[in-house]
């Protein structure tokens, strides 16, 4: 009799923490931080595109999309939620949108750039947290108010976005997944092979736990390509060559977690040339990592 009524005991003792995940309130962190989601399975993923800068780099005019496209996520846990995000700030954003964020109770886990040269220069800070979302959601709505992070809700009727004046069938081909086409940027998320684990959550590509391909159109056939591998520490320099000896630059290489497991580091990358090469020199890379296969 024992033995049968273990399972249901051990049911019943996990069905408060489905329950209490069931009842967060997303509509209320909505109000809170001011936007709405994009809800990938039980992840919430809210745009804080840097929409208001006009950051050039080598006479390309970079897209939200491509290099400036900020973010919060919650993921539930239990009755409370893990926060990830990363914030694109100016250098005179950082101490001030920092100093609410710790007051706050929130977590710093990196600060850095992603690109080189740009002008404006500009910094990302990664934020963590866990606890009630509405909550956390109003600290980081606080702490944006001491940047120029927009808010404001989209045009009523906004122009059509921007054509992809590239060869997006062959770019699938050679990344080897689909990509899909953002405000101007045909994007790629490639998902690495094995599980990326923080506070016993999966870390998936909504939180930040995929390789990000950015391609932007800069005529020709040609693209300016940015974004961040995500490799463990024995696939960093085999990965770094891959790409210098395809003429892509290397521009940053840091943590965005503190925690995770097993332990990782975003390598973040530049070029403007023919985007198939790029492409192909970018699937070289990706090929020195543990990346899923399909």
């Amino acid at each position: 009799m024992r033995t049968r009524l273990a399972p249901v005991m051990l049911l019943a003792a996990a069905m408060p923490a489905f329950a209490q995940a069931a009842d967060i309130d997303w509509k209320k962190v909505d109000a809170a931080l001011g936007k709405s989601a994009v809800v990938s399975g039980d992840v919430h993923r809210y745009g804080l595109p840097r929409s208001d800068l006009k950051v050039t780099l080598e006479g390309v005019a970079i897209k939200p999309a491509l290099a400036l496209g900020g973010w919060v996520a919650f993921a539930p846990m239990g009755g409370e939620a893990l926060l990830m995000g990363d914030l694109v700030l100016l250098e005179t954003e950082i101490t001030p949108v920092m100093t609410k964020l710790l007051d706050g109770g929130l977590d710093i886990t990196a600060i850095h750039n992603h690109i080189l040269r740009a002008s404006p220069a500009t910094f990302y800070m990664h934020v963590g947290g866990h606890g009630d979302p509405q909550k956390m959601a109003t600290v980081i709505r606080s702490a944006l108010a001491s940047s120029n992070t927009p808010f404001d809700p989209p045009a009523a009727n906004p122009s059509p976005p921007p054509a992809i004046d590239l060869d997006t069938t062959k770019l699938d081909e050679i990344i080897g997944v689909k990509g899909t086409a953002n405000g101007g940027v045909y994007q790629f998320g490639v998902p690495r092979r094995d599980p990326i684990m923080e506070m016993g959550l999966k870390v998936t590509g909504p939180l930040g736990g995929a390789n990000a391909i950015n391609f932007q159109p800069t005529g020709n056939g040609k693209a300016a390509i940015t974004g961040d591998f995500l490799v463990t520490g024995d696939e960093v320099n085999p990965l770094i060559r891959a790409l210098r000896a395809n003429d892509i630059e290397v521009t940053a290489i840091h943590s965005h977690m503190l925690g995770e497991q097993p332990r990782l580091f975003f390598i973040h990358f530049w070029a403007n040339d023919d985007a198939i090469k790029l492409a192909r020199g970018i699937r070289a890379a990706l090929e020195k990592t543990a990346i899923a296969k399909s």
